[in-house]
């Protein structure tokens, strides 16, 4: 009963147990809103005091939102120890994410930036953050290797990719990855802890799970009108029930297959609405990609990127944004 590993585990057992009813992430949310409030009030003279413009905020906004949550799986992964380590696939997953941030930050770099700043200062700060990388992941000898081969890989390959990876699609699959690592493994992220999660957390993925649906539907559908009305009404009625019951199981469950394969029927969903729709308007997917930002700033508990967020908002303009949304539902 004294033994260090019965010890440990009652007490992470315990601040778990009384976590659960803490939803940590909403309070700091609730504590930034006065940063909210003065970026969306403020959003012009923030943005000419950052150099952003309408023209350049789409490549910075995505870069810095990119480079933030590399730093944060990093640094806030964390090296401690969880009470399922033995059957856990989480160092495959932080690798995965540290491998397309690397690649996407490396191929939107220019090459100009990197070797006109190739002194022995920007080395040592390189291998201050390959050491970072290297003991984010040390529950195993292979874990360092693992993290760092991740990194360097991405950054090679971004280095002769140059701006492969579009820029929002890219950014949306490094977000829903990290939301799928911390529905997997809430504790090691600190999302959430060991047993149920509350109806916060789960209610809040699945808010960013149907604006990322969205986002993607609207970048990637044209609207063609091409589908009669009769059987549009009757598909999108089958598909309303489909989402519902795959967002209530989800709730029911935790799970990220049914995470998963509701964002595919919302996916399906949208594309049907856009595919019906003679028009839509052109710029419905950056707002949507802002809200998508501001929610994924909230759930990861990084205020930042929700400004970034808020300021992109601001920068969007479309002429009937609710009744719009309204028809892709």
């Amino acid at each position: 009963m004294l033994s260090d590993t019965i010890i440990v585990q009652s007490a992470v057992s315990a601040f778990n147990n009384a976590a659960l009813w803490a939803p940590a992430f909403l309070w700091w949310a609730l504590l930034a809103l006065p940063m909210f409030v003065v970026t969306y009030m403020c959003s012009e003279t923030i943005m000419a005091r950052l150099g952003w413009t309408r023209e350049n905020i789409l490549e910075r906004m995505t870069m810095w939102t990119t480079g933030l949550i590399f730093a944060w799986v990093v640094l806030f992964g964390g090296n401690y120890s969880v009470l399922r380590d033995g059957l856990s696939v989480l160092p495959m997953m932080t690798a995965a994410i540290v491998f397309l941030t690397s690649l996407f930050v490396t191929s939107h770099l220019r090459r100009g930036v990197l070797v006109r700043h190739f002194g022995w200062r920007n080395i040592l700060m390189g291998g201050v953050v390959v050491a970072a990388v290297g003991m984010s992941d040390m529950h195993a000898w292979w874990g360092p290797l693992l993290q760092i081969g991740a990194m360097m890989t991405g950054c090679l390959l971004g280095w002769f990719a140059r701006g492969a990876m579009r820029p929002i699609a890219g950014m949306l699959l490094i977000m829903t990855m990290v939301v799928v690592a911390m529905l997997m493994q809430p504790e090691f992220f600190r999302f959430g802890q060991l047993g149920n999660l509350t109806i916060f957390h789960l209610m809040a993925m699945l808010l960013f799970g149907i604006l990322g649906a969205a986002t993607i539907v609207l970048f990637n559908v044209a609207p063609r009108g091409a589908i009669k009305r009769t059987v549009y009404i009757k598909l999108k009625w089958l598909l309303r029930v489909v989402c519902a019951l795959g967002g209530a199981l989800f709730l029911l469950t935790e799970a990220v297959p049914v995470f998963l394969g509701a964002l595919g029927a919302l996916v399906l969903l949208f594309a049907l609405s856009v595919g019906h729709s003679d028009k839509v308007d052109v710029m419905l997917g950056h707002k949507v990609l802002a809200a998508v930002m501001v929610m994924f700033g909230i759930i990861t508990v990084m205020p930042v990127i929700s400004a970034m967020g808020i300021l992109y908002w601001q920068n969007v303009k479309v002429s009937d944004f609710w009744p719009e949304i309204r028809r892709l539902l």
